[in-house]
């Protein structure tokens, strides 16, 4: 993890020093005193590094519905998986050093932004598959536009307030708030019979 954690930090602190395109992975392996090849043991390549917590909010994300219980609304169960997926993170310390100057980098790089919004349209397939699994009451459509609605709402909040040169805690509270605004659109769903 020690290892893991020094690459990270080192590979932004490189993005941010040269340039992303201009750092090589041979650098960002340099920073945590290891080979080349075995930075290829952590990632497959440097644009991994900026996704590093992607799979694993993921993964908890769908474990969450996947434990919805009996008689839990949409809203209440979605609720929940922002709190203990999105939210979490900021309970993280890397992901607190890391990540305004990983909003940034993304937003600076095009390459970068491409792979979001894939990682993000992967993501929001996923979590619709699994919604939909766990709420039988509601069919497809409409967990699509829960899933969307949500992640929707918190993409587009962090890059009006990243326009904006928010501060990262009014960025959190920003993201509540939008979050607490799709929420509440969420009760008109089904609820579970």
């Amino acid at each position: 993890m020690r290892t893991r954690q020094a690459l990270i930090e080192g590979a932004l602190r490189l993005f941010a020093e040269k340039g992303y395109d201009q750092t090589t992975v041979a650098e960002i392996a340099a920073t945590a005193d290891i080979a080349t090849r075995t930075f290829f043991s952590y990632f497959d390549s440097k644009d991994d590094i900026v996704f590093f917590d992607d799979r694993s909010r993921l993964e908890r994300a769908v474990e969450i519905i996947g434990e919805r219980q009996p008689g839990e609304p949409v809203a209440d169960l979605m609720r929940r998986v922002i709190d203990q997926s999105v939210f979490a993170d900021t309970d993280s310390e890397l992901a607190r050093k890391v990540g305004p100057a990983r909003t940034r980098l993304i937003a600076s790089v095009p390459a970068l932004q491409a792979r979001e919004l894939h990682l993000l349209f992967d993501i929001q397939l996923q979590l619709t598959e699994a919604l939909h699994l766990a709420c039988p009451e509601l069919d497809l459509v409409e967990a699509a536009a829960a899933v969307g609605s949500l992640v929707g709402a918190i993409k587009v909040v962090v890059a009006a307030c990243q326009k904006r040169g928010n501060r990262p805690e009014q960025t959190y509270k920003a993201v509540q708030r939008a979050t607490d605004i799709a929420i509440d659109g969420l009760n008109s769903l089904p609820r579970p019979a």
